[in-house]
């Protein structure tokens, strides 16, 4: 194993998150994945990474993790509290750091994550608590994932990030242009996640994406429409480019996310050993100057076919009726509303509601159609595209 330092502390190029312990990819089995955590740690993975909203992931690596906690760098992220909305006050902040690491079986936290956004709190006010938490000695360091740019920005710019999570992987490199600047600038390092674009960069979905009922990616944007075969075909060229230097697809799409510039740690979810070895086998290594420019070329290219594919696909799914299926209708929304995000074609902030109000239908579909249709058309007049006269009868 490869390490990276990063202001005093050695992270492995390889780190393993607990995810998938929340079921979002189907049943996992407590048994294995304490044989995983232990093989990692024989493999000198010293990241480590849950959060709250993980199911029973806390208790779980704790637990695995207790024979050699003092070895390892142990991350959570703070919880959205026993009401079940996200808040990152002072005292929320606090109390859900103490509930942490009851369930961690620990007394401190080596990095401790700002999971999801609190537009009501100022980000002074959360600073405050975490610097309260690292001086009683109960994180050692702290960061922020899955916020908006503006948001990260105003983080780092208050704050001493030690870290920013970041989704990055050669199928989802946004963040490539938007945050590693920001980390650079500040001097924090860059944690990448989904770095084999869960699961799709693996290759085994070239012929078919069926997903087990219960697994977050049968709604994934991801393994949807245009992605979808743009990802199949990015995976062909990393197995391509594998089998040039002798590395499997998973191995070189690490390789590539470890290539960024500001990236101390690539994120991995392994469900079993042998996921896991491959992933370890994606550290020590870089891909020479001509297969980097090779593949950069090729994921230009695939860039500009993919942003005009999914700009006539946004367009074409709010201005033609919702499938008859209400699943697949929910389906088709939510991935005009990532899309649209990813594309620039709205903010964040103005699609947001009409996100939040799609996935409080998600138990009620089948009796939700007129609630879609009524949101396709929200959805196309925050897009810019205008009411249309939808006719969700045919």
């Amino acid at each position: 194993m490869i390490y990276r330092e990063h202001r005093g502390r050695r992270l492995s190029e390889i780190g393993v998150g607990c995810y998938g312990l929340s079921g979002a990819y189907g049943r996992k089995y407590p048994a294995e994945f304490q044989h995983l955590i232990q093989r990692a740690h024989e493999l000198g993975v010293n990241y480590f990474d849950t959060a709250a909203a993980y199911g029973d992931g806390e208790r779980l690596l704790g637990t695995a993790v207790a024979p050699f906690r003092q070895q390892i760098f142990l991350t959570t992220k703070i919880d959205v509290g026993p009401e079940g909305q996200t808040s990152l006050s002072r005292r929320a902040v606090r109390q859900a750091c103490a509930r942490s690491l009851k369930r961690l079986q620990t007394d401190y936290l080596d990095l401790y994550l700002v999971h999801f956004d609190d537009p009501q709190t100022p980000v002074a006010e959360t600073i405050t608590a975490l610097e309260e938490l690292v001086q009683a000695g109960h994180i050692r360091h702290y960061g922020v994932s899955h916020l908006p740019q503006e948001r990260i920005a105003d983080f780092l710019q208050s704050g001493n990030l030690l870290a920013v999570m970041m989704e990055l992987s050669a199928v989802s490199y946004q963040s490539r242009d938007q945050l590693l600047p920001l980390c650079r600038k500040h001097g924090a390092a860059g944690i990448a996640f989904s770095v084999t674009g869960r699961g799709l960069l693996t290759g085994r979905f070239q012929r078919t994406a069926d997903f087990p009922a219960g697994d977050i990616r049968r709604l994934d944007p991801l393994f949807q429409r245009e992605r979808l075969a743009s990802g199949r075909r990015v995976a062909a060229k990393l197995a391509t480019i594998g089998q040039q230097v002798g590395k499997t697809a998973v191995q070189v799409a690490i390789a590539w996310v470890l290539a960024q510039p500001g990236i101390s740690c690539a994120l991995t979810g392994p469900s079993t050993v042998t996921h896991l070895e491959e992933n370890v086998g994606g550290s020590g290594w870089t891909l020479d100057t001509a297969l980097m420019t090779d593949l950069e070329q090729f994921l230009a290219a695939e860039a500009v076919w993919l942003t005009t594919a999914q700009r006539q696909a946004v367009e074409q799914l709010l201005a033609t009726p919702l499938p008859n299926d209400p699943q697949q209708a929910f389906v088709d929304l939510v991935y005009v509303t990532e899309t649209a995000v990813l594309l620039e074609l709205v903010s964040e902030a103005a699609i947001m509601p009409i996100f939040q109000e799609l996935f409080s239908r998600r138990q009620e579909l089948a009796t939700a159609a007129p609630q879609l249709a009524q949101l396709q058309g929200r959805l196309a007049q925050a897009i810019g595209l205008g009411e249309r006269p939808l006719d969700n009868t045919k």
